[in-house]
């Protein structure tokens, strides 16, 4: 056991950075939960986007071309806040130079009045983790030796296929294939209205105080931009509805700190545009296409540009 754990710390499965040896970057291609340890301290960028598959189509290179900011994608699917924060922590204690923009995705799991933050799926809290013990414990796990002997693969290989250094992942082929597109089922259950708020109409809501709380004490002057998603116009609340209650409820917390702290921005895009009239501009209710993308992207770079 003791010989894994010294061989597992020498071979760093995840390119965390931890290892004491000078190894090949990169990690070989996997899911972004753990990939986002060797991307998130790979030096080539200085601004990240944050938040799971409703802002996981926001390009990096994009963002670059309109801000002039490297920017990489540390996005995993079906997370919240509580995982954000780590992986937020995971980035900026890796820059050499301060980071130059933080784009957080915020949804309706940022609306949850329960101050543990609860997850959804698991998630790697260990990889990150500021505490070695903690690290190592994680080390000790089946997946680990399943990884520890594809990264010496990947490590004793001449060329190996590496995993995207930006984080970019287009999720329209997966939901092409499933007929989200066409298929009468998915259809008309996006044309069907749908409660997206997050249903907190009173609060408290403790995930945008943990980011104040975080931001004011590890990212004091790095640009903020928060982003709230755009979702197909069903899923936008009936006026006078506990949805509208809810909506607006939660989204407050997060323009006022925007409007509390420096170098912060709002862009709230949940809101009624010709865009998310279109039915086949999204496959769900909040998953949206290409296109919305695109458009998402403009409204980050113009936050970020009034900043300067």
């Amino acid at each position: 056991m003791s010989a894994f754990l010294l061989a597992a710390i020498a071979i760093d499965p995840y390119d965390t950075g931890r290892s004491p040896l000078s190894l090949k970057e990169g990690v070989r291609p996997q899911g972004p939960r753990t990939a986002a340890a060797s991307r998130g301290r790979d030096p080539a960028f200085s601004g990240a986007i944050f938040g799971n598959s409703h802002i996981q189509l926001i390009k990096p290179e994009q963002l670059k071309a309109l801000t002039g900011i490297p920017f990489v994608s540390l996005i995993a699917p079906a997370t919240g806040p509580k995982e954000t924060l780590v992986l937020i922590d995971w980035f900026l204690r890796h820059r050499r130079e301060p980071a130059q923009a933080l784009v957080i995705g915020i949804d309706q799991a940022w609306c949850t009045p329960d101050p543990a933050l609860p997850t959804g799926k698991p998630f790697p809290f260990w990889l990150f983790s500021r505490n070695p013990a903690e690290y190592l414990t994680g080390l000790m796990r089946y997946d680990v030796l399943e990884e520890v002997n594809r990264r010496i693969r990947y490590l004793t290989t001449q060329s190996p296929e590496r995993a995207r250094p930006d984080g970019y992942w287009d999720y329209e082929e997966g939901y092409r294939v499933q007929g989200f597109l066409d298929a009468p089922q998915h259809r008309s259950k996006l044309l069907a209205p749908a409660n997206v708020s997050g249903g907190n109409e009173t609060g408290p809501f403790p995930a945008a105080a943990a980011l104040a709380a975080f931001l004011d004490a590890e990212a004091k002057d790095t640009p903020v931009i928060l982003v709230r998603p755009p979702v197909y116009v069903s899923a936008l609340p009936e006026p006078g509805s506990s949805a509208e209650r809810a909506e607006a409820a939660c989204r407050a917390p997060f323009q006022a700190l925007a409007d509390n702290r420096p170098a912060t921005k709002l862009v709230d895009l949940r809101r009624d545009t010709p865009l998310i009239r279109e039915p086949s501009n999204f496959f769900d209710h909040t998953h949206y296409r290409q296109i919305v993308a695109r458009e998402v992207e403009t409204s980050i770079a113009a936050a970020l540009t009034s900043l300067r």
